[in-house]
């Protein structure tokens, strides 16, 4: 998966669309609310469709502070042999309501790794996506 960097510059800075291929193979992330003065990070199982990202959740603290404060920010990322790379994705979240949507939603395969009835889709609307990518090693001699 290693990307080229320029000059050998240990972080290069990803376009939108080669973010958008590491978001639609990552199935985890943390996703951070920010609601009624609390910020919140909690980690969640994902899917990117279509420029889009779902996650599926039950009613709680995460599904309130989702209604209540609808910006959000998810992050992704990977450490893999001499490389590395994080995803941030910044925007609005809303609940799916209509039958297409969540009907649409289920088709996405999203699966979840706690059993337990996940009944409520959410769908992040990116305004902002930025990636990196990292080749890992130990620090240069001064």
């Amino acid at each position: 998966m290693l990307y080229d960097h320029k000059d050998n510059d240990p972080v290069k800075v990803l376009t939108e669309d080669e973010s958008w291929q590491l978001l639609e193979r990552a199935a985890y992330g943390r996703l951070a609310t920010y609601a009624a003065g609390v910020l919140d990070v909690v980690p969640i199982n994902v899917k990117a469709v279509g420029h889009k990202l779902l996650i599926r959740t039950t009613p709680g603290t995460k599904l309130a502070e989702v209604v209540i404060g609808g910006k959000v920010a998810f992050e992704a990322d990977a450490v893999l042999d001499g490389e590395a790379w994080s995803v941030v994705v910044k925007g609005n979240a809303r609940i799916l309501e209509h039958r297409w949507e969540i009907e649409s939603a289920e088709q996405a395969g999203l699966e979840t790794w706690l059993p337990a009835l996940k009944n409520v889709y959410v769908e992040i609307q990116p305004s902002r996506v930025e990636g990196r990518h990292f080749l890992l090693g130990s620090d240069p001699e001064a």
